[in-house]
């Protein structure tokens, strides 16, 4: 399947968590084999080749993180919301489109020095993202980009990395 073709069945829902948010949905490019194929092929190709670890944000960021360490061989570190994790070696709060959240990193997961893409399945205003930096780099990792099937351009997400590598699947 083409890349286009799976990025079109991205689902439209509106008034989503919030009344006045529309947010895309990756349920259905997921649910279908040869779409998540060539979703997480597409990602792999805009890996910086140094990576060594995907710092994968909660919870859809999961699902790539976890295709992309098992087809490539790169360690998988989920960063998760709090009370979520046994052990935890930081935590930043942000601000989102609609309103706050918090991530945090699990203890020992990421050694000083080690490569590492974050990556998740939309870049909107960009405070996850940037927090998901912020934690590996606390750590002692070396971010080597931020990938995202979706950005939605209008909400300045990118402007928030500014100086960083970041890559889209697709632009909205």
């Amino acid at each position: 399947m083409k890349l286009d073709r799976a990025l079109g069945l991205l689902r439209e829902v509106p008034d989503f968590p919030l009344p006045g948010v529309l947010f895309r949905d990756l349920t259905p490019v997921l649910a279908d084999p040869d779409a998540l194929r060539a979703v997480v092929d597409a990602l792999q190709d805009k890996i910086h080749p140094d990576t060594q670890v995907v710092a994968a944000i909660e919870a859809r960021g999961f699902l790539l993180g976890a295709a992309l360490g098992y087809g490539w061989r790169y360690g998988v570190v989920p960063l998760r919301k709090p009370g979520k994790l046994p052990a935890v070696t930081h935590r930043v709060s942000y601000a989102l489109e609609y309103g706050t959240a918090t991530l945090e990193l699990p203890a020992d997961s990421i050694s000083a020095g080690q490569k590492v893409v974050v990556v998740d399945d939309v870049l909107a205003t960009g405070g996850t993202a940037a927090a998901a930096c912020e934690l590996v780099e606390r750590a002692g990792g070396v971010v080597t980009g931020v990938s995202v099937v979706l950005e939605i351009q209008g909400l300045g997400g990118r402007d928030l990395l500014a100086g960083r590598d970041v890559n889209a699947l697709l632009t909205l």
